[in-house]
């Protein structure tokens, strides 16, 4: 995997901590976002540590580029939450998730195994933390043209409507297979089948397709079936 983080320090506490792990292994360091770009178009890492705040190139260009170019490679960002304003642009970018930088090790290096096996990593408490703090960047569903919308959602049946508003919801496989009273696999299979009718790679994708196409909103949440 490659780091990349304008502080020295930072990147050495990260690489410590992922190199002591016996399934991952750090293939390069970056201080800079074209830096980023050029070592991930050079190495193509399973994963990347995507700062946000970086000279040269911000996180979410260098994102924007690694994603396009490599496809194999996914981009974990890496957010101070309270200071960055521009994640929900990085996601856009293509980013396979955010991690807060005080995130205990275990929570990184389950982070990074996660993204590498072609999941994305959306922490329900952040993401709806996140949402609701950037409501001001997504479209208010009240005053959508609901003459031109999107065919792909009429694609979904209910059921994949539903699940898909959970995922929006911040809500894991597991935690929606209990609030919808169906086994784990048969969610598994109905998020498989959105990502398909959509065109969407990953969770982070579809919560980022839910709220632009109006279909909830931050704060709505679900609930669980009677």
């Amino acid at each position: 995997m490659l780091i990349a983080d304008d502080q020295e320090l930072v990147r050495l506490g990260f690489r410590m901590v992922l190199d002591a792990q016996e399934d991952i292994s750090v293939v390069g360091e970056a201080g800079d976002g074209k830096d980023a770009v050029r070592q991930a178009l050079e190495l193509r890492p399973a994963v990347v540590l995507m700062d946000v705040r970086m000279p040269s190139m911000n996180g979410i260009e260098a994102t924007r580029r690694i994603v396009e170019a490599v496809t194999d490679t996914r981009v974990l960002i890496l957010t101070t939450f309270d200071l960055d304003a521009y994640v929900l642009d990085a996601l856009r970018a293509g980013a396979s998730g955010f991690l807060l930088k005080d995130a205990p090790p275990d929570q990184l290096i389950s982070a990074i195994r996660t993204i590498a096996t072609g999941d994305a990593v959306v922490a329900p408490t952040v993401t709806r933390r996140l949402l609701d703090s950037y409501r001001h960047l997504l479209p208010d569903p009240d005053a959508n043209d609901t003459s031109h919308p999107d065919p792909r959602v009429d694609s979904l049946t209910p059921r994949e409507r539903e699940v898909l508003l959970e995922i929006a919801a911040g809500h894991s496989n597991g935690e929606i297979a209990t609030r919808l009273y169906v086994t784990e696999a048969t969610v598994k299979t109905h998020v498989g089948n959105i990502f398909l009718k959509l065109g969407l790679r990953d969770r982070v994708q579809a919560v980022i397709f839910a709220y632009e196409r109006g279909l909830t909103r931050p704060g709505a949440g679900s609930a669980p079936r009677s």
